[in-house]
């Protein structure tokens, strides 16, 4: 299936898909609404910007019944950013009949808990703050109708995967449940068969693909720890991004680089976990709206950025893990897209990029610099 006009959908959803932009489906799409929209369980397994939240937010705003004040569906995200993200889509999408509440940490809870006893049809929540709003009495689920698990495999890896259990089993048996993932390990997997009902698996990788990132032009560049960021200067000024994420190791590093940047005349901001929730989500915006070029960030908040023209993914510090590489990458290169990553490593990380070629079945090529 390829075109929206081929599925059996309220024509209002239909109308709001034209007007933003979408015409054809993506391949993730194609393969996982019709059985979505038919009911079934899901597992999709499709990288970062495939358009996978379509696949599920269609299929739930359809099911969602305007009458009924009380939370229809759950959607759970590991990061707030990615939380916003598809609340975003989903106001998009629904129109204003459709009231969605985000729950995330950061954030006031008052306002959240407000909202809450309003009534609202669809919760897209961080799982420590819906454990949160549960043991408080303020969020009730005992009536959820649709689960989704949003990128399964980042909440693994920041250790969110029993908060998840101990929310699902707040859920009806009875449900429909779709978990998206760009991996699928063991763990996830054995979630899935606790938890779902001889789910569809579908997939826009195949099991051997899961870590190539064709669409990204690979560079590395090997110098001297304390000539690094001399080098940085260098490859970003003849780069001349567009827009480009830095992604830097810690907290402390991002906001180094970032202010000796706004020294040197960049147009530049930061997120990082110490920042406030309307600080980071105003960082974003510009980098959206093209009121900076350079955003520096570490890898626990950047995963939820979803900005379609990212020209410039720049590791200033190389990652510790090839999974890791894959998802900051991802951030260049949506949709078909062309994006460049360029890594600075220092002689002794060299055996890390290796790693990461080995793991991901890519090759990095080596930038040299100029004189």
């Amino acid at each position: 299936m390829k075109d929206f006009d081929s599925l059996t959908i309220q024509p209002a959803i239909l109308q709001n898909i034209r007007l933003l932009g979408f015409e054809e489906m993506t391949p993730i799409q194609g393969m996982a609404l019709p059985p979505a929209l038919e009911g079934k369980d899901i597992i999709g397994q499709a990288k970062t910007g495939t358009g996978k939240t379509l696949s599920f937010a269609i299929p739930l705003i359809e099911k969602i019944r305007l009458e009924d004040r009380f939370v229809q569906a759950l959607v759970l995200t590991p990061t707030r950013e990615l939380a916003v993200q598809v609340g975003l889509e989903f106001e998009k999408l629904a129109g204003s009949g459709v009231r969605v509440a985000l729950t995330y940490g950061g954030a006031s809870i008052n306002s959240q808990i407000d909202l809450l006893r309003r009534g609202v049809h669809v919760v897209v929540g961080t799982p420590g703050r819906v454990i949160d709003h549960l043991k408080r009495g303020t969020l009730r689920i005992d009536r959820v109708e649709t689960l989704v698990l949003d990128e399964a495999d980042r909440m693994l890896d920041m250790g969110f995967i029993q908060d998840v259990e101990w929310i699902i089993e707040k859920t009806p048996r009875k449900r429909q449940t779709m978990l998206f993932s760009a991996t699928i390990p063991d763990e996830i997997r054995r979630l899935a068969e606790r938890y779902m009902r001889s789910p569809e698996f579908v997939s826009v990788n195949s099991d051997n693909d899961e870590l190539t990132v064709d669409e990204v032009q690979q560079f590395y560049v090997e110098v001297d720890q304390k000539e690094k960021m001399d080098a940085f200067f260098k490859v970003a000024k003849e780069e001349r991004p567009s827009k480009a994420l830095v992604f830097c190791k810690t907290k402390k590093w991002v906001e180094v680089l970032y202010g000796i940047l706004k020294r040197r005349g960049f147009s530049v901001d930061r997120i990082h976990g110490d920042l406030t929730q309307a600080a980071r989500k105003k960082a974003i915006e510009r980098l959206r709206q093209g009121k900076i070029k350079y955003l520096i960030c570490t890898d626990v908040v950047a995963r939820g950025i979803d900005i379609s023209d990212i020209s410039h993914v720049f590791n200033y510090d190389i990652p510790q893990e090839p999974l890791t590489y894959v998802h900051r990458i991802g951030r260049t290169a949506r949709i078909g897209k062309k994006g460049t990553a360029i890594t600075f490593i220092s002689p002794s990380q060299i055996h890390d990029l290796w790693l990461i070629e080995h793991r991901a079945r890519t090759k990095i090529h080596e930038r040299k610099l100029s004189k």
